[in-house]
């Protein structure tokens, strides 16, 4: 194989339904290929230098950032996934660079203060065209990133921007999965997926690729593995808990008959290890037998399938879901996060119609854009740009800054 690139050498060994980066739509503005670097690679290395992506350091997947050094962020959370999803890629034969492309930037859209920042932010864009953390990081991708000299955003290739917007499935036409649609019955398109999908369609009413299949599953196997790290560490929930439940507690029976009498600490590990290893098999085994009985024989055969390939057996999935329901009653909804989400849920639902009241208030480089709003809704949408992108931290200090008194009231609410 001499004379040939690293990247062409590798894409020999993909199967024929990956992605092969030769052979992408390429990028909205033209440019160069790499000499070293394949397209999807240069995504990849576009997304983890982006602003966005070290912000994620400072955002919260459940517990509020400044709880405690050992609990998940953004950034920890999305660095696991894309750790999963090249595993999964990789054993599968698909592109294992464009499967971490689409796992790293997955998170890019999401608010401070995590769902409870989302929810918060859903309800008051609902009047100027809604919010959707996946199009919020289509628009940071393809806007809000302003470094290169040529183009705003980060001029990823099509199929990095076709697995941001679709990893969860197609998000219009039949085959639209209820929780993520965007139909007469799901409501119309947030303004920023629409505004993507109008410059460069992205082909909403399909499947996405398998490596981004593989990064939503690798989504869902990562926050499983570590909300329950997370749960018992914060004292939520003990293992005593977690030996009543489908998975979690076969895995724990199974180290203690290995290793009788381990310490608490290695029995937790070695225990929600087992959790993690059984769901990334369950889901390699399902992928190789639905792609072995549906023979793809293109990326385009897989987007066209009408249903997905990557996912998790519906045993497990039955007994991920009495998890995830023990998750939600124990972790999510626990009295004391509920107390947090009710602080964080208001200091959001004041700075926003704060800035909205006066954009005078914004940082000197968002004035620009600001005068250049023609409407509410244009301003609601830059407003909506920069409380999305603030840090659980920088928001807390902006409360109390502007409106006084929140780090206090955070901090009497810390566990």
């Amino acid at each position: 194989m001499g004379g040939m690139r690293p990247e062409q050498v590798k894409a020999l060994m993909l199967a024929p339904y990956a992605c092969q980066p030769e052979a992408s739509r390429g990028r909205l503005w033209p440019e160069h290929l790499s000499s070293f670097r394949s397209p999807f690679q240069r995504d990849r290395d576009r997304i983890i230098h982006s602003s966005a992506f070290r912000r994620l350091k400072h955002k919260t997947q459940v517990f509020v950032e400044h709880e405690g050094d050992y609990y998940r962020t953004r950034l920890t959370h999305t660095i696991e996934v894309a750790q999963v999803a090249r595993t999964i890629a990789g054993v599968l034969g698909l592109n294992t660079d464009l499967a971490e492309a689409v796992a790293l930037a997955h998170d890019l859209g999401h608010t401070p203060f995590g769902h409870t920042g989302e929810d918060a932010m859903e309800r008051l864009m609902a009047p100027y065209g809604g919010f959707d953390h996946n199009a919020q990081a289509l628009r940071i991708v393809t806007k809000l990133e302003r470094h290169y000299a040529d183009f705003d955003g980060l001029n990823l290739t099509w199929e990095t921007l076709e697995g941001i917007a679709k990893h969860n499935g197609p998000v219009t036409g039949p085959n639209a999965d209820k929780k993520h649609a965007h139909s007469e019955e799901g409501g119309p398109l947030p303004y920023a997926l629409a505004e993507v999908n109008a410059q460069w369609n992205l082909e909403l009413d399909t499947h996405a690729s398998a490596e981004a299949q593989v990064a939503a599953i690798a989504d869902d196997v990562a926050y499983s593995h570590h909300d329950l790290h997370d749960g018992l560490r914060s004292g939520l929930f003990t293992e005593d808990d977690l030996m009543e439940l489908p998975v979690t507690g076969p895995a724990f029976e199974e180290v203690d008959r290995t290793y009788p009498g381990l310490d608490k600490m290695r029995r937790r590990h070695e225990a929600l290890r087992r959790v993690f290893g059984r769901m990334v098999e369950d889901v390699i085994a399902v992928a190789q037998n639905r792609l072995a009985s549906a023979q793809p024989k293109s990326v385009d055969d897989i987007r066209q399938l009408g249903t997905t390939v990557i996912r998790f057996s519906k045993p497990l999935f039955q007994e991920l879901k009495a998890v995830r329901s023990f998750l939600f009653h124990r972790m999510y909804r626990a009295p004391s996060v509920m107390a947090v989400r009710a602080e964080v849920t208001r200091m959001v639902d004041e700075l926003f119609p704060l800035f909205l009241r006066d954009a005078t208030l914004l940082p000197a480089e968002w004035q620009a854009d600001v005068a250049k709003a023609k409407s509410e809704a244009e301003l609601a949408r830059i407003v909506a740009d920069y409380v999305a992108g603030m840090t659980d931290r920088f928001a807390i200090q902006e409360h109390a800054r502007l409106l006084g008194g929140g780090a206090a009231a955070m901090n009497s609410q810390i566990p």
